[in-house]
Order: structure tokens, then sequence, then C-alpha cells
């Protein structure tokens, strides 16, 4: 066994998974609980899905559970995806659910890739491609060589389709406001910004809230609510796990139109 052997196959694999996956169906910003389940239905319904994630360690907030509690709490309604993914839950009070974090960030992880979507991990997206008026594509670049601050040109993976699914800085859709000065759909024309804590209300409107912003951008989960100001509601996932589902439906109907 060589070591040069080892990193031989390393790179011609990554090589070859990189090659494959610059041009697709769907590109999924976020590795979240809402992209990660996107990423799953899309797949499993035939579409070609890449998961750019800026961090080493996909799953989002998910890990930390509630201030490093590692437990989470989801409603009745999100008990489908759970299944899916073969997560187990604890009925608790008022029609609450509780399951641990690191399994479902876990089962989450496992479920999209084994569904087909290609995950990389390590990479951030610093721009969009925009083509007449669409969002056509994202530009990576390796977080290291982002925090580091290095002047590296970046790589394009083009799509017909991109997912903002980072969370509360709604990254891809801000750039797309403020660099490409477009007007969203929204009832500013930009990013509106997250409201304070109410728990019910931002599970609500996390699913309300998912949809397209512009040709060929949607937007789900915390991004979702941020983009339109909807509430932050804290170690709760059942919106942002239904909120992966329907952007999923949305974005597969979408295509196929």
């Amino acid at each position: 066994m060589k070591e040069e052997t080892i990193s031989r196959i390393i790179v011609e694999r990554y090589g070859i998974k990189l090659q494959k996956n610059l041009e697709t169906d769907v590109v999924i910003v976020g590795a979240g609980p809402s992209g990660l389940v996107a990423a799953h239905d899309l797949a499993r319904r035939g579409r070609r899905v890449v998961i750019v994630e800026r961090k080493l360690a996909p799953g989002g907030g998910i890990w930390g559970g509630g201030m490093l509690f590692n437990e989470i709490v989801v409603q009745e309604e999100a008990l489908d995806v759970l299944k899916d993914f073969d997560v187990r839950a604890d009925r608790t009070e008022e029609g609450l659910y509780a399951c641990d974090a690191v399994e479902l960030a876990a089962a989450l992880i496992l479920g999209a890739v084994q569904a087909g979507a290609c995950l990389l991990n390590g990479v951030s997206c610093e721009d969009v491609v925009m083509r007449d008026n669409r969002v056509c594509g994202v530009v990576i670049q390796w977080t290291p060589v982002e925090l580091a601050k290095m002047h590296v040109d970046p790589l394009v993976i083009r799509s017909r389709a991109v997912l903002d699914g980072t969370g509360h800085p709604c990254e891809v859709v801000s750039i797309v406001a403020h660099k490409a000065g477009v007007r969203l759909d929204t009832p500013t024309g930009g990013v509106v910004g997250e409201r304070p804590m109410w728990a019910e209300r931002g599970e609500q409107s996390t699913v309300e809230h998912t949809r397209a912003y512009y040709p060929g951008l949607y937007a789900s989960g915390m991004a979702a609510n941020n983009v339109m100001g909807g509430f932050r509601m804290g170690p709760i996932f059942g919106g942002m796990l239904r909120s992966g589902r329907r952007v999923a439906e949305m974005i597969d109907h979408d295509l196929a139109g």
C-alpha cells in the first residue's frame, strides 16, 4: 500500500465527481435541514442535485440542539419527514415530538447522499451566474481560501435552479438583491430581514415564505424567513423540514414545466 496511491485515488475520484456536477438541475447552497430534505426529495424524483456546504460538517444548526443540549423538537405535521429518514421521535406534550439532534443531522445527510445528491463540503458560494434576468448557477470557492482572503479565482456550477438554504443570512438572495441590483418578489423589493422570536408564528412563516423570489432563485428554511421578515423560532425544526419538502415540490414542478 503506497501513500501516493491513496492520494491518487482521492484526487482522481474527486475530480470525476466535480466534473460530473459542473452542470446540474439544482444547486442547493447550504446543507441545513431544509436544504438536505429538498436535496433528498429532488434526487428521488430523478433530478440532478449538487449541495454546496461552506462548513466541513453538513447539518446546519441541527447538531447543537438548543444551547448545546443536543435534542430538538418537531411538530406532528413533520413526522412524515422523520419517518422517511428513519429518525426516531418521542411524543412529549402539546402535540410535540423530541428527537436526538445528532441522529437527525446524520440521517438527513445520509438520506440526501444515498438518494443521489452530490454534497461538496468545505465549499462556499461567493456569487451567482445570471443570464437574461435569470439565476442559472453559482460561483464557488474553497472555504479556507475565502477565509484566508487569498486572491484565487473561483469555479462555476451551472444549474437550472438555485436554492438558498443558507439560514439566517440568506446569503444567495442577498447577493442577487445587492450585487445584481434586482427587485425581489417581496414587499420591499429587497431582503426584509428577520424578526424576533415567536416560535409558533415562525414555524408557520418558514413554510409560507418558502418559494421563488426571482427567476431561477428559491429560498427555504430560515433563509426564506429572513427574506420575507418572518419570526425566528429556535430549536424547533418541523417548519424547516416541511419547508425543504415544499420547495422540492415547487422546483420539480417548475423544471417539469
